[in-house]
């Protein structure tokens, strides 16, 4: 008997879990708590070109690019240009720091993850973007 009803009890409380965890919505307005924290200090990444990363670049290889988002390409795809050239980035819309604008004279520094294509375009993936000045 008393298998049975631990049984029963495991069973509701699995249940009850499983329905707190399905809700949908929550709030998404505006917040004034800080978003989460990220490092944000010195980094042992060296500061590479676009130029230098297409040409050199490894698959996989972290990296760090200083320049400007020229333009938004679709989706997640942005054309990201520093003094050597030019290259396509992907961030996610949960890197752009939150109420700060960024354009095409916004000086950003990206750290992300280069995904070298053999065949066709080679992109950097962006995993932190900070604004470094405008």
């Amino acid at each position: 008997m008393k298998k049975t009803m631990r049984l029963a009890f495991l069973s509701m409380l699995l249940a009850a879990a499983g329905s707190a965890t399905a809700q949908t919505g929550g709030y998404s307005g505006p917040s004034n708590k800080a978003p989460t924290a990220s490092y944000s200090g010195q980094s042992n990444l060296p500061l590479m070109s676009a130029r230098d990363l297409l040409a050199n670049g490894k698959d996989d290889q972290l990296v760090k690019l200083r320049g400007k988002l020229l333009s938004h390409k679709g989706d997640e795809d942005y054309e990201f240009a520093d003094q050597s050239g030019k290259i396509t980035v992907e961030i996610d819309a949960k890197h752009f720091p939150a109420g700060v604008t960024v354009d095409q004279n916004t000086l950003v520094e990206l750290t992300g993850e280069f995904d070298k294509e053999l065949v066709g375009e080679s992109t950097l993936e962006v995993k932190q973007l900070r604004v470094v000045g405008k």
